[in-house]
């Protein structure tokens, strides 16, 4: 929880946040997936100064628990003061204690988004899918919070202004705006008018151009004119000689045998490394989400 102190921008972390949506498709199924189509409603989650604290975030606590499909799940919820905005103990269950900072005693509108994470640590576990070490695990957690439809509530914590900040989560405002878009593309979802945080929508923004330019990226018939030009030459290359990869490029030419060239290239919706012969126009399917995508081999 960064309170006061600089808030990292950017996209430190896109590629562990790639890999965790195709972990999630991957664990979960397409229609798992989709059968999380509505995100957590503002009126759910809403918590007013005059609500009773304890009452209140177990109130929060069980609508995430059904949002996730939790049923017998039990939160209990509890306050102190720590480093962290919140914790909750991983058991067998049914019971979970979640622990939230002393400062949502005075900042109550934050605690959706805090029990939000927690309780999707508690679905994770029951899934058995982690990601090795303590940052990629808490980034797949925030990944899968906002991915699933409560991490807009993570998102609208985020303030900033010349005198503080705050932001929940381990992903930066512009990677929560990401995976947000992300879910809004697959969707039909808006959820920018659920922001109360002017950073937030900002954040959103941003994040929602970095999910269109992965729409725009060679092979596919949306890339730009320079990508298609620079995807040309590669393939060129790339048939009069061995096959060679580049980091920078998203694509990949391999061999096949006898056969036709082969470019490799990721869904822009889930990630996963698609595989198709090098003919020129066709439609790929993805075998994950189930995307069908307009290519230019």
């Amino acid at each position: 929880m960064a309170n006061g102190g600089p808030v990292e921008h950017g996209y430190p972390h896109l590629e562990t946040v790639r890999a965790a949506i195709t972990a999630l498709y991957k664990r979960l199924s397409y229609d798992t997936i989709h059968s999380f189509s509505a995100s957590v409603a503002p009126a759910d989650v809403a918590f007013c100064d005059t609500d009773d604290l304890h009452l209140g975030a177990q109130r929060v606590a069980r609508e995430l628990v059904r949002h996730y499909r939790l049923p017998d799940a039990r939160m209990i919820v509890g306050f102190r003061e720590m480093t962290h905005a919140a914790n909750v103990e991983l058991t067998a269950g049914p019971e979970y204690f979640v622990e939230l900072n002393d400062r949502f005693r005075s900042h109550r509108r934050d605690i959706g988004a805090a029990l939000a994470h927690e309780v999707m640590h508690v679905y994770l576990h029951r899934l058995d899918l982690s990601f090795p070490g303590t940052r990629d695990n808490e980034i797949l957690t925030d990944t899968a919070t906002t991915y699933l439809g409560a991490g807009w509530l993570l998102l609208d914590a985020f303030r900033e202004d010349a005198a503080s900040s705050q932001k929940l989560g381990y992903l930066t405002p512009e990677e929560f705006g990401y995976v947000l878009a992300k879910r809004a593309l697959v969707f039909g979802e808006d959820p920018s008018v659920w922001f109360t945080s002017p950073q937030a929508y900002e954040a959103y923004t941003r994040g929602m151009a970095m999910a269109r330019r992965d729409e725009q990226q060679p092979p596919l018939t949306a890339a730009g004119w320079a990508g298609r030009r620079r995807y040309a030459r590669d393939r060129r290359h790339a048939q009069d000689h061995a096959p060679a990869s580049h980091p920078e490029t998203p694509y990949t030419f391999t061999p096949d045998g006898r056969g036709p060239l082969r470019v490799t290239f990721p869904c822009p919706t889930c990630h996963q490394r698609i595989r198709v012969p090098v003919k020129g126009r066709m439609r790929a399917r993805c075998g994950l989400c189930r995307t069908v995508l307009e290519c230019d081999t």
